[in-house]
């Protein structure tokens, strides 16, 4: 699945920026789940990833990027309802802070460095990797998870739940 994140302060944050990263981050999963669903005959899991951005931490710079992965909370919640009955199961990840090529950009996010950083107030000392949320949606998807639909799973090593020191 695609997904943009680019770094715009308010005061130069156009329509058109807006409208591009919620059309890429949001109305593209649903346009995908969309898709999917029509030719889902027998049940079925879609999972998308949201992110702490997007429902459990501002991110200043990025506020077009939070409204967008806030945004697919919402639409999972609600797709977990209106897909139950064809026993079609909507699930999203929110991962914590991951090591990927997104987040290494210094320039739109954290970069090498202020992941280096952040590992410090992660309870288990480090970023997280693209394998663990793998994992996560390999779970949601999985007959492991059969009763379980419209939830968020935190994937992020105890990112959100410590006490700020």
């Amino acid at each position: 699945m695609a997904g943009i994140l680019r770094r715009a302060p308010l005061e130069d944050m156009t329509d058109e920026r807006f409208n591009d990263m919620l059309d890429i981050d949001l109305v593209g999963v649903l346009r995908l789940f969309r898709s999917t669903a029509a030719r889902m005959t027998d049940g079925g899991a879609m999972v998308a990833a949201s992110s702490i951005a997007g429902g459990h931490y501002g991110w200043e710079e990025h506020v077009h990027y939070a409204a967008a992965k806030s945004g697919l909370q919402g639409l999972c919640r609600s797709l977990a309802v209106e897909l139950a009955p064809r026993k079609i199961r909507v699930n999203t990840i929110i991962p914590g802070l991951i090591e990927s090529p997104q987040s290494l950009d210094g320039n739109n996010s954290l970069g090498k460095d202020g992941l280096d950083a952040a590992s410090s107030y992660i309870p288990w000392g480090r970023v997280g990797t693209t394998e663990e949320c793998a994992r996560a949606i390999r779970f949601l998807t999985s007959d492991d998870a059969a009763f379980v639909t419209g939830q968020q799973l935190i994937v992020d090593g105890g990112q959100t739940v410590r006490w700020p020191s």
